[in-house]
């Protein structure tokens, strides 16, 4: 009995001796991290990414974050979460503090690429298609070679086309770095990262090193490729930017193309009708937030008429209380005009602060999305819809209505139009309160895009005038052409030349342009005119 009852006691001591070694190779893979040693470390990151552990994602998640911390003298590894709680990483059973002697556990820039490719090879079976989509694209940047089983097993299940391909890139990224790979799969592999044809498809073919002779030279011609393919797709930015600045330069000029086409007077305040229009839309905004907020997405739809009502008024006030006296004396208008423009901006910083306010976009024109290798914000897109939409709303105005005719008679020839009945003072009034409210709804339009300020017209008024010479005094199309041709030259220049020198050589151009047709693009006719 003796014996037996020894025997057993040894059986036991020796079992309870070899539970550390029985502890699994999950365990001792979580063990590495505290050696401190970055090879270690690199080699942990692999062995639990490829063990299906429930616990691989928070703890290779941890170790990117900064939270996961080792203690070399037991061995135990510990995550503290985002709540901050802390949990052993291989039983994930709550733990009271780290112990004294536990440190994080150290990365570098290498170690960083690892753990964000295992973090993408865990979620390449994620059933969320955002998420296999950034896996994917996380592994082709990373093309780590031990997640190829994984990603070939996500392309074989893969239904969805975009995420396939997204795959399909990120295998042929392993395969390139692939030592073993056969010449004929690398090759195929050049031929999808050519076909992707971005930047980053451009950096992983420049960066692939010592290769076989045919595939050096399939990546040499793919890469002269992708080059040739970026460089037409940034002339396609370049002149979306340039229409979206052209859109811009059209609203601010449109109503000063009325005003000065019909009236002759040279308004230095009308950037500051733009000014109005967009702190029209942050009072409207401000008092949808506060009341009704669930009309938040519908504020720019109520700004609009208010902007052009009170822009507009604020346009026959001024006419009817300084303009009218200076009819003629186009100097006096510049000068009375320019000093209005300070009492004005003045008049706001007093209501509203001088510091910038906030305006924000609704939910339909946030965001953006890719047209080829360009990206177009839906704010700017909208924005040129709404120019063309004004540009055609004001030419139906123009051509079929009685104000619209009586606009184009005192255009052509004040003093005929006066002796055929036609009230010109009225006329003008409606002329000048007609062009601020269009500045006034530009306003509305440049609050989504720039800052609210009482400066926010300056930027715009002298763009605005090159852009009614260089089209032609008082000509809508002329207008048109010259805004979206000044935004897009601008656009095409900046890069060459830089921001202020593209300016200068566009204002440059335009004083050569002047020299040779006074008039502009399209100047006017008429009787008048002509004379």
């Amino acid at each position: 009995m003796d014996r037996f009852r020894a025997l057993f006691l040894s059986i036991l001591l020796l079992s309870c001796l070899a539970v550390p070694a029985l502890a699994g190779p999950f365990e001792d893979s979580v063990a590495k991290f505290a050696n401190d040693e970055f090879s270690d470390t690199e080699a942990a990151v692999g062995e639990i990414a490829a063990s299906g552990n429930a616990l691989a994602s928070p703890i290779i998640s941890a170790l990117q974050d900064g939270r996961l911390s080792a203690d070399p003298d037991s061995k135990k590894v510990f995550i503290t979460q985002t709540d901050g709680k802390i949990v052993d990483a291989t039983t994930g059973a709550a733990v009271d503090k780290l112990p004294d002697n536990a440190a994080a556990v150290r990365l570098n820039n290498r170690l960083r690429r690892t753990v964000e490719a295992a973090l993408g090879g865990l979620t390449l079976l994620s059933p969320d298609p955002a998420k296999r989509l950034a896996a994917a694209q996380s592994v082709f940047k990373s093309h780590e070679e031990n997640l190829l089983p994984t990603v070939e097993s996500a392309l074989a299940k893969e239904s969805v086309k975009s995420i396939k391909q997204a795959f399909a890139e990120a295998r042929a990224a392993i395969i390139l770095f692939k030592s073993d790979a056969s010449d004929s799969d690398k090759l195929d592999a050049v031929a999808v990262v050519k076909a992707r044809g971005d930047q980053e498809a451009l950096a992983l073919l420049t960066g692939l090193g010592d290769q076989p002779a045919l595939v050096t030279k399939a990546a040499a011609s793919a890469v002269s490729s992708i080059q040739s393919n970026l460089a037409m797709w940034s002339m396609v930015q370049n002149a979306w930017y340039g229409l979206s600045l052209g859109s811009v330069l059209l609203l601010a000029a449109i109503g000063l193309a009325i005003t000065f086409g019909v009236m002759g007077v040279i308004n230095m305040a009308h950037g500051e009708m733009v000014m109005l229009g967009a702190y029209t839309t942050f009072v409207v905004q401000e008092v949808i937030r506060t009341r009704y907020p669930a009309l938040f997405d519908y504020s720019l739809l109520i700004a609009v008429p208010l902007a052009f009502l009170v822009a507009g008024f604020i346009g026959v006030l001024i006419e009817r209380t300084i303009i009218r006296f200076l009819y003629g004396r186009p100097l006096e208008t510049l000068l009375a005009t320019w000093g209005l423009s300070l009492v004005l901006q003045q008049a706001v910083r007093t209501a509203f602060g001088p510091t910038n306010r906030e305006v924000g976009n609704p939910s339909w024109m946030s965001g953006a999305f890719e047209l080829g290798q360009i990206t177009i914000t839906y704010n700017r897109l909208w924005i040129l819809c709404f120019t063309l939409a004004v540009f055609a709303i004001l030419l139906a105005m123009l051509r079929y209505t009685a104000l619209g005719l009586e606009m184009r008679a005192v255009t052509q020839n004040r003093r005929m139009a006066a002796s055929m009945g036609i009230a010109t003072s009225r006329v003008d009034a409606l002329t000048f309160g007609l062009g601020s409210g269009i500045a006034g709804i530009a306003g509305v339009a440049l609050s989504q895009i720039d800052n609210v300020s009482p400066n926010l017209g300056q930027s715009y008024i002298i763009d605005s005038f090159m852009v009614v010479v260089f089209g032609g005094v008082g000509n809508l199309w002329g207008t048109l052409v010259g805004a979206f041709t000044l935004g897009i030259a601008n656009k095409f220049l900046e890069p060459v030349a830089g921001a202020v020198l593209g300016k200068i050589a566009i204002l440059v151009l335009i004083i050569l342009f002047i020299q040779k047709r006074p008039r502009g693009l399209f100047a006017l006719k008429g009787r008048a005119v002509e004379a």
